[in-house]
């Protein structure tokens, strides 16, 4: 998957300030960028309950700006259009159906500001400009416009930006991969150098773990950048990864709460730099990924270069790979054993298949019945025990560990899905995160 550039933060216009000095701080009215989820919109009664969060927002002598998503389950059903014609549509026009939704709903909340007697207008992508590189479906920020935004901000208008979209350097919609808006919201509050990004979804915080599969799961105050960095980008829900790895970049404060219950200053759970928090926790979630397809390569010559002839097509078609194996055979042959999203499988094995005369492998073999499990936390940096205390868990219970992969600061494996509760549910009791006290290393 593209990232966005390392050198984004100058490519940021409008920013009046640096971060360090906020409009608060200033005796300035404070700056705050709302965006409001798929579920949080999902229908005309959950947007007029939008805008009155955002009109008493303003109510509060803030400076407001909101980001939107589409309403819940219009971007699967415009997916599902194209998949239905083509399952490898063009993505040029994958992405002028899908980023649809945004625009819809984008405009559907100015009509409610104003309803309310509040000044707004909707923004697109294009319009802002926020510009992305050319990968469309899963396109990278390149550079954000904030002058637009502000003007409005500075005539007491609030803009509605559509997320999840930009404009290419082909000037088409380009679309910035699932749970893009999130994105987009950190994109613009970089971009107004706004004090803080709240992002309102149908949970009221981040937790250990997902609360449907285990009851005990905690809710988190204070969250590092990094670990819901790492939680993100292994299956946690709340936020996206790359709006996370933007925020840690610019230094953008981003909270999490929820549209459905009274909320203050205090409410949700907020991703902020480690120096910010003073009792660190060694482990501070476990995340689980269902978006795995398993690749497994078989039979291939044990060469030099071997493992750059299958990745690097790959690496061209833009298709992340994630976790990767590999196990050495009888008669100088391997096998390669990979991960890649599952909406990405069909494109994989398109590729490897054009590549088969090259590498020269026996068999290509898919499975979608596995799931991804991770535990994160910063206390993996300087406790080994943390390691091993996950594979005796899962062993414990029979649970088979397939493919194994490792960060500083997170392990994550890949087991049969239908063990996926079992141990979600080990784990979390086995690092204390559903008991009051810490964890010992």
């Amino acid at each position: 998957m593209s990232t966005p550039d390392t050198s984004v933060r100058d490519q940021f216009s409008g920013r009046a300030e640096p971060k360090a000095a906020s409009h608060a701080e200033n005796g300035k009215r404070m700056t705050v960028v709302m965006k409001f989820g798929g579920t949080s919109v999902g229908n005309i009664e959950r947007i007029r309950n939008v805008a009155k969060r955002v009109k008493a927002e303003q109510d509060r002598g803030r400076r407001v700006a909101v980001v939107v998503s589409a309403m819940a389950g219009v971007t699967n059903r415009m997916v599902g259009y194209c998949a239905e014609l083509d399952p490898l549509a063009d993505p040029k026009e994958y992405d002028a159906v899908v980023a649809a939704g945004e625009q819809v709903t984008s405009g559907l909340v100015s009509i409610a500001l104003q309803a309310l007697g509040v000044k707004a207008r909707s923004f697109q992508g294009w319009q802002i400009p926020l510009v992305t590189d050319e990968a469309h479906g899963k396109a990278a920020i390149e550079s954000v416009d904030g002058t637009g935004l502000l003007a409005c901000l500075d005539d007491g208008i609030i803009p509605v930006v559509a997320g999840f979209q930009g404009v290419g350097p082909d000037e088409r919609i380009a679309t910035l991969g699932r749970g893009g808006s999130d994105t987009s919201a950190v994109a613009v509050a970089a971009a107004i150098n706004a004090d803080q990004c709240d992002i309102y979804t149908d949970v009221d915080g981040i937790y250990t773990t997902d609360p449907r599969i285990v009851k005990r799961a905690k809710k988190l105050d204070r969250i590092t950048y990094e670990e819901m960095l790492e939680l993100a980008s292994v299956g946690a829900k709340v936020l996206q990864t790359r709006s996370v790895g933007l925020a840690m970049r610019e230094g953008v404060r981003v909270r999490v709460l929820s549209s459905f219950a009274e909320t203050d200053d205090d409410s949700g759970s907020i991703v902020v730099d480690e120096d910010e928090i003073m009792e660190k926790e060694l482990v501070a979630g476990i995340a689980n990924s269902h978006d795995e397809a398993k690749i497994s390569v078989r039979n291939i010559p044990d060469r030099p270069g071997i493992a750059a002839a299958i990745f690097d097509p790959l690496a061209v078609a833009n298709i992340n790979v994630d976790m990767i194996v590999q196990s050495v055979g009888v008669d100088n042959m391997t096998n390669m054993t990979f991960t890649v999203s599952k909406a990405d499988e069909a494109a994989a094995r398109a590729v490897l298949e054009k590549a088969r005369e090259y590498v020269q492998y026996g068999e290509l073999i898919t499975s979608h019945n596995v799931v991804k499990i991770s535990v994160v936390g910063i206390g993996m940096r300087s406790n080994a025990g943390l390691a091993a205390r996950m594979f005796r868990t899962l062993a414990d219970r029979g649970i088979n560990v397939q493919v194994i992969s490792t960060s500083e600061i997170k392990i994550s494996v890949l087991i049969d899905s239908e063990y996926t509760e079992l141990a979600m549910r080990a784990l979390h009791t086995a690092y204390g995160l559903d008991a009051r006290e810490g964890i010992e290393a």
